[in-house]
């Protein structure tokens, strides 16, 4: 009896280390946001099949970019880890929660790693086909994205600004995904929106993370290439356009929001975004960029319960 449930330890760890390539714990949180952009454009809930589907091929989607960008970033990432070991490991930050970085730390074979996320590509790309032809059109665009922007590490900090194109794309389809002809204003809004949250919230705070090791590799990220002070002012300002462009998207939707509904997304905003953003433009700490980044990272997860709760009070016969 003891040998199987050795076996299966073995087997929960290696999918641990699948599970830490493709940075799920994040990746689930992420999956919030082409959700809620579903929901929002529409006002309400898709069919069951449309929803079915779409959990699954949102899930396989991040799954498989997140792996993307450790395969594609292997040979920097395992440079990086051989000289600075506070790459492989940073307490608190959302990316370490599993292990970081498993395949440049050679705790996963490279076929291995990249096996899984073909895996998980093709099931995504069969998902978003049946969701919407277009659906899948903007997913292999964010792949070829993500490969441009972990090329572009130590090339230029216009990086940042494909991330940016990266992180909306799952936003996009899943509008798209509810309604074959969405409304141009909407997808503008909302391509906006996450947008300047990935460059503010994401992006900026999480390059800062790792600025001392990319400084002695060259990386031409914006904290590393524009100082950190002009870093942290462009983060914040990206976050302060993400938290005005948030009540615009729900007024665009078919959500008919109320006033209190869009005072609360705002509030939203300025706790989990511009709070954090204005303490690391002002202490410049990588604790502090690993908070913002944390707390950024949840943003789409709140507003998603924000429109659960708009639909809910509806159902219920409140305005």
């Amino acid at each position: 009896m003891v040998q199987p449930l050795a076996v299966n330890g073995k087997a929960l760890s290696r999918i641990r280390l699948f599970l830490a390539l493709s940075r799920t714990p994040h990746g689930l949180l992420d999956m919030a946001t082409p959700l809620f952009c579903a929901l929002v454009w529409i006002g309400g809930f898709p069919s069951i099949e449309v929803g079915l589907i779409g959990i699954l091929t949102v899930f396989s989607g991040y799954t498989a970019v997140y792996a993307l960008n450790d395969v594609i970033d292997y040979r920097f990432d395992k440079d990086k880890m051989m000289q600075d070991r506070e790459s492989a490991a940073s307490e608190g930050y959302l990316d370490s929660i599993l292990v970081r970085h498993p395949l440049a730390q050679s705790l996963l074979s490279y076929r291995e790693a990249v096996v899984w996320t073909l895996g998980w590509a093709v099931l995504a790309m069969l998902g978003a086909y049946l969701l919407n032809p277009w659906c899948m059109a903007i997913f292999l665009g964010a792949g070829l994205l993500e490969v441009g922007y972990c090329l572009l590490w130590n090339v230029s900090p216009a990086r940042s600004i494909v991330s940016g194109g990266v992180k909306t794309s799952g936003p996009v389809a899943a509008v798209f995904a509810v309604d074959p002809r969405p409304s141009a204003l909407f997808i503008a809004l909302l391509f906006l929106l996450f947008f300047f949250w990935e460059i503010g919230g994401q992006n900026i705070p999480a390059d800062w993370t790792d600025m001392a090791t990319d400084r002695r590799f060259g990386a031409k990220t914006i904290p590393v290439r524009l100082g950190p002070d002009l870093a942290g002012k462009i983060g914040f300002a990206a976050l302060g356009l993400s938290v005005l462009l948030s009540p615009a998207v729900f007024l665009a939707s078919g959500l008919a929001p109320s006033l209190p509904l869009l005072v609360l997304v705002l509030a939203i905003g300025v706790w989990q975004l511009l709070l954090p953003g204005w303490k690391l433009l002002t202490r410049r700490g990588r604790d502090q960029a690993m908070v913002l980044f944390n707390r950024a990272s949840s943003y789409p997860l709140s507003l998603l319960a924000v429109v659960l709760l708009a639909i809910a009070l509806r159902h219920l016969g409140f305005s």
